[in-house]
C-alpha cells in the first residue's frame, strides 16, 4: 500500500477477539490506543537506549530493530495495517523530506551568516570518518524518534482527539523531551515544540509516511552537526568549526541554531502550508471521528 493514501487509514484497535474472560478486560486495554501507544514506546525506546550511543553502525542497525519491533506492535498489540512504513514510495519519500530538511538548515545558517551571527572555517577532522558516524548516529535518531512521536504517540492521540490536538500534544512533549539536554531552558522548549514537534508533526499528517518526515529529520541534524552547530545542545565531532557572534535572539544560545529566530519563523512558513495541504487531502482526523 501507499505510504501516502488521501485519507487516514483506521488506526483504532478492533474489536476483542478474546471476549470469552481469558484476559478480553487487559487485552481490550492493550489494544485501545493509549495500549498500544504504551507498548510500542516501551519497545522502540528500549532498542534506541541499547543502540543509541553505539560504535560504527550500531545506530543504524537500532533504527531497523525499531521499525522491526513497531510493526510487530502494530501488527499483533494495535491489529492495523502499517501503510506508514510501507516500502513502497519510501525511497522517495525520504528524499522529498530529506529535500526540504537540508533547504530548512541550509536557509536558516546563510540567514544567520548574512546578519553576521556565524562564521565557519574547516575543522580538519577526517571527512570520510566525520560524515560516517553523523549518519549512522542520526539515522538511529531519526528512525527512532520518528517511530516513538510521529508513529506512535502521534496516531495514537489522534484516535482519542482529532489529528490538531494529536499535534499539539505531540510538540509540546517533544520540546519537553529535549528538556535534558545541554543548555536546555523554557526558550528551547517552545522553539523546539514550534519549529520542530509541530512541524514534524504537520509533516506526517500531510503525507502519512514514517520515511518523510524521517527524511527530514535525519538531513536536519546531520547537516546541523557537520557544520559545527550544536545540535539539540550536543557538539559532535564535525567538518567545520562555528565562530557565533552577537545576539542570542539571531544565533540562539547554547542550545544551538534551534533556539535562533531564523528557524522557527522558517519552521512555522514551512508547517502553515504542510496544514493547509492535509486539510484539503483529507488526511486530517477530527474529533468527531475519534475512536474513545
Amino acid at each position: 500500500m501507499d505510504t501516502t493514501s488521501t485519507a487516514p487509514h483506521d488506526t483504532g484497535s478492533g474489536p476483542d477477539e478474546e471476549g470469552d474472560g481469558r484476559g478480553g478486560r487487559f487485552g481490550r486495554i492493550v489494544r485501545s490506543p493509549l495500549g498500544w501507544m504504551l507498548t510500542g514506546m516501551v519497545g522502540v525506546g528500549l532498542v534506541s537506549g541499547l543502540t543509541a550511543t553505539g560504535p560504527g553502525p550500531v545506530p543504524a542497525l537500532g533504527a531497523a530493530a525499531a521499525v522491526a519491533v513497531y510493526w510487530a506492535v502494530m501488527r499483533f498489540v494495535a491489529r492495523r495495517s502499517t501503510p506508514e512504513i510501507a516500502r513502497h514510495g519510501a525511497g522517495r519519500e525520504v528524499l522529498l523530506g530529506g529535500g526540504i530538511g537540508l533547504g530548512f538548515i541550509l536557509v536558516s545558517a546563510l540567514l544567520i551568516t548574512a546578519f553576521g551571527g556565524y562564521s565557519f572555517s574547516w575543522a580538519g577532522n577526517g571527512f570520510v570518518s566525520v560524515v560516517w558516524s553523523a549518519v549512522m548516529v542520526q539515522i538511529g535518531a531519526a528512525v527512532t524518534e520518528e517511530l516513538l512521536f510521529r508513529g506512535l504517540a502521534l496516531q495514537a492521540l489522534e484516535q482519542l482527539w482529532g489529528s490538531r490536538a494529536a499535534i499539539a500534544i505531540t510538540g509540546l512533549f517533544f520540546g519537553v523531551a529535549h528538556l535534558g539536554a545541554p543548555g536546555a531552558s523554557g526558550r528551547s522548549l517552545v522553539a523546539i515544540a514550534l519549529e520542530a514537534g509541530v512541524m514534524l508533526g504537520a509533516a506526517f499528517l500531510w503525507r502519512r509516511s514514517i520515511w518523510f518526515v524521517v527524511g527530514l529529520h535525519f538531513a536536519w541534524n546531520t547537516v546541523e552537526q557537520l557544520l559545527g552547530v550544536p545540535v539539540s545542545g550536543h557538539t559532535p565531532e564535525a567538518l567545520y568549526t562555528v565562530d557565533v557572534h552577537g545576539s542570542t535572539l539571531l544565533t540562539g544560545d547554547g542550545f544551538g541554531l534551534e533556539t535562533s529566530i531564523v528557524p522557527i519563523v522558517l519552521g512555522v512558513l514551512i508547517t502553515v502550508p504542510m496544514i493547509v495541504l492535509a486539510h484539503r487531502s483529507g488526511r486530517l482526523l477530527p474529533r468527531r471521528r475519534a475512536r474513545h
